[in-house]
Parts: structure tokens; C-alpha cells; sequence
């Protein structure tokens, strides 16, 4: 298998998992949109909690060239780092949320 569909494959394996934690707080469920035509991968949330509508990305992951680029991550631990125990190197992964002047201080990719 060639490093673009081993990229695709784990971050989707991620994401799935992800997707099927239910929220703790609300009436919310989490669904996965996966773009392979365009290399755009999310887990989103939809629902309620206390009369108030929930609506917005839980993850969003992009490869772009031969590089993953987190976009957001709402995660507590990072899904870079799940990521790279998936074996993934990381100098093919860019902390996108970040800006780029702090992206250098990171151990992952600039861009």
C-alpha cells in the first residue's frame, strides 16, 4: 500500500473511532465526512444540550501533497500524537492551527 492510501486509512481508522464516543453532556451525536476525492477528513457534532443547538467539527484533518495538516483538533490528548503512534512520521504531519512562526517550535512540520 503506498503512503498516501496508509495515510488516509489511519486517519480515518482514528476518526471512526472517535465518532463513535458519545458526549458525556447533551442529546449530540458525532458523524464522520470523509472527502477522498479531495483529501478532507471530519468528525462533526449535531445535537442539543440544554435547549441550546450543538453544531461544529470535533476534528479536521486535509492531506495536502505528501503532508497531513491537522486543521482543528478538539481532542484532550491531539491527534498528532495518535497519529505518530500509528507510525506515522512526524515530519509528514503539520500543526496547522498553529501559526507559522510557532510551527518551527514544534517537532512536527512547518508546512
Amino acid at each position: 500500500m503506498d503512503k498516501l492510501n496508509q495515510y488516509r486509512q489511519k486517519i480515518k481508522q482514528i476518526l471512526t473511532r472517535y465518532s463513535q464516543i458519545k458526549p458525556s453532556f447533551g442529546d449530540i451525536e458525532r458523524y464522520t465526512a470523509f472527502d477522498n476525492e479531495q483529501d478532507h477528513y471530519q468528525v462533526i457534532n449535531v445535537g442539543w444540550e440544554n435547549r441550546r443547538r450543538v453544531y461544529g467539527c470535533l476534528i479536521h484533518i486535509d492531506i495536502k501533497g505528501d503532508k497531513i495538516w491537522i486543521q482543528y483538533d478538539g481532542t484532550e490528548d491531539g491527534i498528532a500524537n495518535e497519529l505518530v503512534e500509528l507510525g506515522i512520521p512526524k515530519h509528514d504531519i503539520v500543526l496547522a492551527y498553529k501559526s507559522l512562526f510557532m510551527r518551527k517550535y514544534t517537532d512536527f512540520a512547518v508546512g
